[in-house]
């Protein structure tokens, strides 16, 4: 049983990742049916994001009252009828209106199964299950496109979420694999609730949400802004730029594959520390224009492999660094963090790029990878569990 439930929690991983490109892959058609500038998919992430953390940030009272089984099912629900939702919208703002519920179930079932595979499963199954996040976003895109090709981008919504209320159909029917872990998640369920304040309160907390604020805005600027800088410092065409900005998730998608392989050997910090070196290598293969462009190419799939093992990391080793009773209310935090860093310092980075150049984009994401790496290391010293390995 516990292995099938793990591959349910694969599956929900995969529906977590499958919304998450959609926007962007469908919107240069998108903005022309709702008749808004390019600009305007800004207000509606915005508005998505802002969902995501409030919900992110009500996880732990969520999930302490009614259980991960069920916060999960309801969330992928819930992110499935905003699917349709935005297939059905006449006008943007009715769209944005759609972005509610898709933020609200996206942060509750991010902080709730986070924090349940971080307390029952390996570090292993950690960096796999979030490869697997990376899977579902590398379909939607082509899932649009086909859409685009054969019908509409309405379509596409539809495809999706018709594929993500089959994933809450096997939920649904497979409720009852969730009590092989059922002890412990009772006992989570009657802790006390620790809430907001008390999160920020616990030792070591305040480094952990400024690093891995610091962590998510360096990721989150790489995804958007990769295509752009390319095309800002190298001699290539447009059509070559938009291809090569898939670099950065096939090795953030691979290194993930490849991190579980060795998680459990290194553990939590040793990942930690080796992809922030390994994507200070590509930080500086991207840097050097005297470098060729195949140079630069190579080190956005450098950056990717590198920040592979963060992420999954981080959260797997809250529960060793803070206790399973906190583990919940601090991953909570933790989430509602990591979406300040991807909805705030990408458009940060874009108007300073505006100021100064796209050249400016490693030593942009260079300095929170430094950050990041000082707070995480201070964050595992706090907690005294520096040399454990998160087994």
């Amino acid at each position: 049983m516990v292995h099938l439930l793990l591959a349910i929690i694969y599956l929900a991983f995969i529906s977590l990742g499958l919304p998450d490109s959609l926007l962007g892959a469908g919107w240069p058609v998108m903005h022309g049916y709702f008749r808004v500038s390019e600009q305007a998919m800004g207000i509606a992430t915005m508005i998505i994001s802002g969902s995501t953390i409030v919900s992110s940030l009500l996880s732990e009272r969520l999930t302490k009252r009614f259980g991960t089984r069920f916060v999960t099912l309801v969330s992928v629900v819930m992110t499935a009828t905003a699917m349709f939702g935005f297939s059905f919208s006449g006008s943007f703002w009715v769209l944005c209106l759609w972005g509610l519920p898709y933020g609200f179930g996206a942060g509750c079932i991010d902080a709730a199964l986070n924090n349940y595979v971080a307390q029952h499963y390996s570090s292993r199954h950690m960096s796999w299950l979030h490869c697997f996040w990376g899977v579902g976003t590398i379909v939607s895109p082509y899932v649009m496109s086909y859409a685009l090709i054969h019908a509409r981008w309405q379509t596409g919504y539809r495809i999706i979420g018709t594929v993500q209320f089959g994933i809450a159909a096997v939920l649904l029917l497979t409720l009852s694999l969730w009590k092989v872990h059922a002890d412990s998640e009772n006992e989570t369920m009657n802790s006390k609730v620790i809430g907001v304040t008390g999160a920020l309160r616990t030792r070591g907390v305040f480094p952990l949400l400024i690093g891995f604020m610091c962590y998510c805005a360096a990721e989150t600027t790489c995804m958007f802004w990769t295509a752009s800088f390319l095309l800002g410092t190298r001699d290539i065409t447009e059509e070559k730029a938009a291809a090569y900005a898939a670099l950065f998730f096939i090795g953030i998608t691979v290194g993930r594959f490849l991190s579980g392989l060795i998680s459990n050997r290194f553990g939590d910090l040793g990942m930690i520390r080796l992809g922030t070196c390994i994507a200070a290598v590509g930080v500086v293969m991207i840097a050097v224009p005297a470098l060729p462009t195949s140079a630069a190419l190579a080190g956005c799939i450098v950056i990717g492999l590198g920040c592979a093992p963060v992420y999954p990391s981080v959260i797997h080793a809250t529960p060793a660094n803070f206790g399973s009773d906190k583990s919940q209310a601090i991953i909570s935090v933790q989430m509602a963090s990591a979406y300040v860093g991807s909805t705030f310092m990408p458009p940060l980075f874009g108007v300073l790029a505006s100021l100064t150049g796209m050249w400016l984009m490693p030593y942009y994401i260079g300095v929170f990878f430094a950050v990041m790496i000082l707070l995480m290391e201070r964050t595992f010293r706090l907690t005294k569990n520096g040399e454990k390995k998160h087994e």
